[in-house]
């Protein structure tokens, strides 16, 4: 699934009517614990202006797992160091992704929790293999995602060639550049590594909090080492039964109904963005700028691909609203491209650390679990899915279409259906784009004994430490004393979801010619944006 943030490697060797497939192989790691000698971490001071607390180590470990005396590789990890007299632990946590580097994330969750409960743990970040700090970091290609890019509509056979051949060379140049780390940069080798985080740090047993991807690498460490987890929190949850071909196709419906929840929006606002206040209408200008842009790109960038690029986080956040909005009517309105550019700039481009991001998304996806190797699968279930769902149906195909050409096998996605943990805390919004309600429940339905939080009516992706009191207050119940919500119903225990946010009140972006900033959403900012794009 698509996360921004926010590869591959692979023979192109599969022709467009190809008809090669790939047979699931068994994990290369096996489900046991690590049993290298690990050495504790030394740590230094590393910390900044906004988390001075911060302190960083280094920890090698196995690339893989079932060989712990061959070659090695570097996690980068942070901590938050407790103060309290009542220590509860080193408490891991990660922002998703996956490709999401989690340093600054422990920065983030010890400054966001309530001081008396962050400071009974050791928050740990980390950065998986291969990301960020981490060694070595992966960039297949970097510059993949400049403008322009071609239409990602393959309305025309040129069009869907081009886009082909750009998915096909970024799996060829993943595969030259990193083909001897590809078959270890995956979920299982990732919560194998958790363990040997665990391990370094002394801990009999670790606490857990994950977003997004994060929720299925939190799961799946604790479906391997059921009995070295003690608390486990997991945001905005993949559903674990459709990794991850299907979970991209259901993606595609809900971030269309979330993009429709902008144009309601933005109708809403008619007196300040004058497009309208019919949302279907709202949505039909939408389209003709993005067909306008196909033909003339916005400054030479923005074409339809890349404003998708710009509109995505709109579907993670809706802080984001007030911004695309501002830019959305000085386009239409004003004739006047630079607040889409600068929209682009500041939400919809790529630069070094999403390239390094997207590498590790495509590497995982693609080993995780299996992908069809015939086009002609691809293209059926997508035009099917973009007849329902336009807003982001091709585009993220084409994100995810070089695991039709990996050039590994693929796992067999693991079964985290567990009934040996404590109690479990998952956090949801019914409204979520990038992990859909369903996910959550069917997380719930599988770890026995866990406890289901919704967010009614919310639709913004990473929940918790973001200003909703009632969310924030289970999870720091949570993490005092274990104490979960118990119900009857589907979901043990709701909140409201957060006002929605208003345009501003001045004469500010469009009408000065610059989009306005989006306020932060610190724990989807993190892993702009978690699972999915």
């Amino acid at each position: 699934m698509r996360t921004r943030a926010a590869a591959l490697c692979g023979a192109a060797a599969v022709a467009l009517a190809g008809s090669l497939t790939a047979v699931p192989a068994e994990a290369s790691a096996p489900h046991s614990a690590p049993t290298s000698r690990l050495a504790k971490p030394s740590w230094r001071k590393c910390g900044t202006t906004e988390y001075p607390s911060l302190q960083c180590a280094s920890l090698k470990v196995p690339l893989d797992h079932a060989n712990p005396d061959g070659r090695q590789v570097t996690l980068a990890l942070s901590r938050v160091p407790h103060t309290a007299e009542r220590f509860q632990g080193p408490l891991l946590v990660n922002p998703g992704g996956p490709g999401g580097d989690g340093l600054t994330l422990a920065g983030f969750v010890a400054a966001t929790l309530p001081k008396g409960v962050a400071a009974q743990y050791d928050v740990i970040g980390f950065d998986p293999r291969g990301v960020g700090a981490s060694r070595p970091a992966l960039d297949c290609r970097p510059g993949y995602f400049g403008p322009v890019r071609p239409d990602s509509v393959p309305s025309t056979p040129e069009a869907e060639r081009a886009n082909l051949a750009r998915a096909k060379s970024f799996a060829a140049a993943c595969s030259r550049k990193h083909g001897q780390l590809l078959p270890y940069i995956d979920t299982i080798s990732a919560a194998h590594d958790i363990e040997a985080i665990r391990q370094a740090l002394g801990a009999q047993k670790i606490n857990y909090f994950g977003y997004s991807y994060g929720t299925y690498l939190g799961a799946v460490y604790a479906h391997l080492y059921p009995q070295r987890v003690r608390r486990l929190v997991l945001d905005s949850i993949v559903d674990p039964t459709d990794v991850w071909y299907a979970a991209n196709l259901n993606q595609d419906y809900a971030f269309n109904d979330r993009h429709r929840a902008f144009m309601a929006w933005v109708a809403k606002h008619d007196a300040r963005y004058r497009l309208g206040t019919d949302p279907e209408r709202v949505e039909a200008t939408w389209y003709a700028m993005r067909a306008a842009l196909a033909e003339k790109p916005a400054g030479g960038r923005v074409g339809a691909a890349e404003l998708e690029d710009t509109y995505l986080p709109g579907a993670y956040f809706n802080g984001f609203w007030p911004p695309l909005a501002e830019a959305f009517a000085a386009y239409v309105n004003r004739k006047n491209a630079a607040p889409l550019v600068e929209a682009y700039l500041d939400f919809g481009a790529i630069d070094a650390a999403d390239d390094n991001s997207y590498s590790i998304y495509t590497a995982v996806q693609c080993r995780d679990a299996f992908w069809p190797r015939d086009w002609h699968q691809w293209r059926k279930d997508n035009w099917a899915a973009y007849e329902k769902a336009p807003f982001m149906t091709w585009n993220n195909a084409w994100y995810n279409a070089p695991c039709a050409f990996w050039p590994t096998e693929s796992l067999r996605p693991v079964n985290v259906a567990n009934g040996k943990l404590p109690p479990v805390l998952l956090f949801q919004a019914t409204a979520d784009a990038a992990t859909p309600y369903e996910g959550g429940v069917t997380m719930h339905r599988l770890l026995a004994g866990s406890s289901l939080v919704v967010e009614q009516g919310g639709g913004n992706h990473g929940i918790t430490l973001s200003g909703n009191a009632c969310l924030d207050k289970h999870l720091a119940d949570y993490l005092t004393d274990g104490t979960v919500p118990r119900g009857s119903g589907e979901a043990d225990a709701a909140c409201d979801a957060l006002p929605e946010p208003k345009p501003p009140a001045t004469a500010t972006g469009a009408a000065s010619g610059k989009a306005v900033p989006a306020p932060s959403n610190g724990s989807v900012l993190h892993g702009l944006l978690g699972f999915g794009r």
